[in-house]
């Protein structure tokens, strides 16, 4: 059980973590736009992988993603590891069904990879930097964070309270309105927009896109924070994206486009983006087919995506290439208009160079763009640009001066931009020039690095060595190889009779099973009714809901742990916000604690405990609000709570996760419940638990009390040979990935 050396490589290089856990990712021929969960945020994450890992103080870039064994996907994505180039790789990690999903499915699970990293950081050592890009990486990030107390970056590429706002304020004007109620099935906002809270909270750095990403979309968070908040533009790829050269003969994507147009050397209007309605493509075709001149003067090329069977498609994107092709027929513009089903990655810079060659000009018509990667490679590549009027292209268009802006529902609007590109040809090149020079100077990954790496390395300056990295000194935990952790009240308490069985059965049977207890009591009462109920002085105790960790029988405090919770810890704050709060009263002292105010809750005053954590956050305070049991609110720190104290407790001692069953029965033992770690829920469990039924390691006793620990080792074979039955407890139908439509407004 020993740790591994002190992990910090600033004194030989930077070693850091990128995390992005959805979408299909890999370092060759990266399939982007297959579905809507690979896009862009998967392009910037390895191209910024790479570009760090050139650099001489990175001594190694690791990006973190999902394992995924599945026929449909190819083999790629099972590979455990992935060379990027010396330096950077690939690292890819199990959990959940091992199938491929959508991302509002991997919700459930995230508390499973985190488990599953702990493991990978306890046989590697500790990054100077963890960065969580998106919510569910953001989420999960976080927590590893705050755990092990390294320095957190967080790039969240798109917000779900932004895309919730925008969605709801869409389906009012829709002849068939969705409900906040449908949208929140779909997805699952509460879930990530609670993440992107947490990642907020706990990120020492925010890396955004663009100023109005920080000044409208951040803003509307509780957790914002603009001094944490850096603008550093993405780069482009100025080795795959450069100007045309006319003297190179013509790229094969040109042969592709033949078959559909009658004079293919006329100049090109090019849309390309994935077939989802944001990005509103049927109107550039309504542009197209309602302007004679226009269809005189150039072809339309509509690049969406790849598809085989367009009948395979999720219903969304089926929806939107159907709309085009009727509009296409609508408007006859056979001849006129290409839409190839399929395309490699390399065809996408000679497409540009093509569209460059004929004078032609990029268009990206989305309702909202929060950056627009592909007007940089546009540009890069000497593209005009037409862009709508939203968040990136505003300030890729300032910099680089080589394009019109427009309203992406003014049809006329539209149609006067992209005629002025193309009758214009002294403007037309001056915007070419314009993009090839600006993107050089303002969007280089060589630039974007310089300012990430500035930034981190002031960070990692100012952060303290993390404390688990630090050589154990003083008393050891006993030498056993699994350990019972459960929770006190109501879960070992409850059925004398039952508990007395459980004792017997360690006694005779589990000498070499550790014991711990988890209770949101404090020490005192903890260690008062353990002597009540004749208990054994347990080898772990984790008392005052997770906020203080004890071990052996002189009950030898964890002082790291007391450590890593203080951060940020501000008692007297959380009593001037919520102590005169209607529905709020105080609970006695006895049930008071250095790092816990506790509180009972009045439902009927307080439904939800949601606006508590609001109040918490709007005050700028960094804490967790557990609520249990329906009444009894505990304000506890960021670094606090049970399920991290278990964690903390599994790397400390390098426990593996399946060599800990964990027993509780009410709603603050949830997140203890959760993970890659043996679950039972003993069978007077509390309601709010109900949710868990249907996670992988999760087994729900019939018996009650005590009686319900049992059956779990019973279950798990947990005093002999571990078997673990529910280790593939599949997604829920209504989150299976075949329903991927649900992911259409993607990002």
């Amino acid at each position: 059980m020993n740790l591994p050396a002190n992990p910090s490589h600033q004194g030989d290089g930077l070693r850091i973590t990128l995390i992005s856990l959805h979408g299909l990712i890999r370092g060759h021929d990266v399939e982007l736009g297959r579905d809507a969960d690979t896009g862009g945020q998967i392009k910037y994450v390895l191209e910024l992988a790479e570009e760090l890992a050139r650099r001489d103080h990175v001594r190694s870039v690791e990006v973190v993603t999902r394992q995924i064994f599945d026929d449909r996907v190819g083999p790629d994505y099972a590979q455990v590891t992935e060379p990027l180039n010396e330096k950077a790789k690939i690292v890819r990690v199990p959990f959940g069904p091992k199938r491929y999903l959508r991302k509002e499915a991997l919700w459930p699970y995230l508390e499973s990879f985190i488990d599953q990293m702990l493991g990978h950081y306890r046989r590697t050592g500790l990054p100077d930097l963890i960065h969580g890009h998106y919510a569910d990486a953001g989420y999960a990030g976080a927590q590893l964070a705050r755990l092990l107390h390294v320095p957190y970056a967080f790039t969240g590429h798109s917000l779900g309270r932004v895309k919730r706002e925008r969605l709801i304020a869409s389906a009012a004007k829709s002849k068939n309105p969705k409900t906040p109620d449908d949208l929140e099935r779909r997805f699952k906002f509460q879930a990530r927009e609670e993440a992107e809270e947490t990642a907020l909270e706990t990120a020492a750095m925010v890396i955004t896109s663009t100023a109005q990403e920080v000044e409208q979309q951040y803003s509307i968070y509780h957790h914002y924070q603009p001094d944490r908040m850096e603008v550093i533009p993405p780069g482009v790829d100025l080795t795959n994206f450069y100007p045309d050269d006319p003297s190179e003969p013509l790229p094969p994507i040109y042969d592709g486009l033949l078959p559909f147009l009658r004079e293919p050397d006329k100049p090109i209007v090019l849309a390309m983006a994935r077939p989802d309605e944001r990005k509103n493509l049927e109107m550039m075709v309504r542009v197209y087919g309602e302007n004679p001149k226009l269809q005189e003067l150039a072809n339309l090329v509509l690049v969406m995506g790849s598809r085989e069977n367009i009948r395979q498609l999720p219903p969304s994107q089926r929806k939107v290439i159907t709309n085009v092709l009727h509009l296409i027929d609508i408007y006859n513009l056979y001849g006129k208009v290409a839409y190839p089903k399929t395309h490699r990655p390399n065809d996408v810079p000679d497409l540009y160079r093509l569209v460059a060659r004929g004078g032609g000009v990029f268009v990206n018509p989305a309702m909202t763009e929060p950056f627009g990667l592909t007007l940089l490679e546009a540009a890069a590549s000497g593209v005009p640009i037409v862009a709508t009027n939203d968040g990136g292209p505003r300030d890729i268009i300032a910099n680089c001066q080589n394009g019109l802006l427009i309203d992406p529902f003014d049809r006329e609007a539209i149609d006067l931009a992209i005629m002025r590109c193309l009758n214009e040809p002294e403007q037309w090149q001056q915007w070419s020039q314009n993009g090839i020079n600006g993107t050089r100077e303002h969007y280089s990954w060589k630039t974007h690095v310089d300012r990430y790496l500035r930034d981190v390395g002031e960070l990692i300056e100012q952060s303290a060595p993390p404390a688990l990295s630090m050589t154990l000194s003083g008393k050891r935990m006993p030498e056993f190889d699994r350990i019972i952790m459960t929770d006190l009240d109501n879960t070992l308490t409850g059925d004398d009779e039952a508990l007395r069985d459980l004792l017997e059965l360690l006694k005779t049977e589990g000498s070499h099973v550790g014991f711990g207890i988890d209770t949101g009591r404090s020490l005192d009462e903890a260690m008062n009714l353990i002597k009540d109920l004749g208990l054994p002085r347990p080898d772990v105790l984790s008392a005052a809901v997770g906020t203080e960790l004890y071990y052996g029988s002189d009950l030898t405090l964890d002082r790291s742990w007391r450590q890593q919770i203080a951060h940020h810890w501000n008692a007297e704050g959380v009593h001037e916000v919520l102590d005169d709060m209607p529905g709020l009263y105080m609970q006695t002292e006895k049930d008071q604690t250095e790092f816990k105010i506790s509180y009972r809750i009045d439902p009927e005053i307080i439904p939800s405990v949601s606006e508590v954590r609001k109040r918490l956050r709007e005050a700028g305070l960094r804490v967790n609000a557990i609520l249990s049991l329906g009444s009894f609110l505990d304000i506890i720190p960021l670094r606090g709570g049970s399920e991290l104290s278990l964690r903390h407790l599994a790397y400390r001692w390098g426990f593996e996760p399946e060599h800990m069953l964990v027993a509780g029965d009410c709603g603050n033992d949830e997140g203890m419940l959760k993970g890659a770690t043996l679950g039972v829920v003993v069978g007077n469990y509390s309601p709010e638990l109900e949710k868990l039924r249907r996670l992988p390691r999760i087994y729900f006793a019939k018996g009650h009390h005590a009686r319900g620990i049992i059956e779990g080792i019973e279950y798990y074979d947990f005093l002999g040979h571990i078997r673990i039955p529910n280790d593939k407890v599949e997604a829920d139908s209504s989150m299976d990935d075949t329903n991927r439509e649900e992911a259409a407004s993607h990002s």
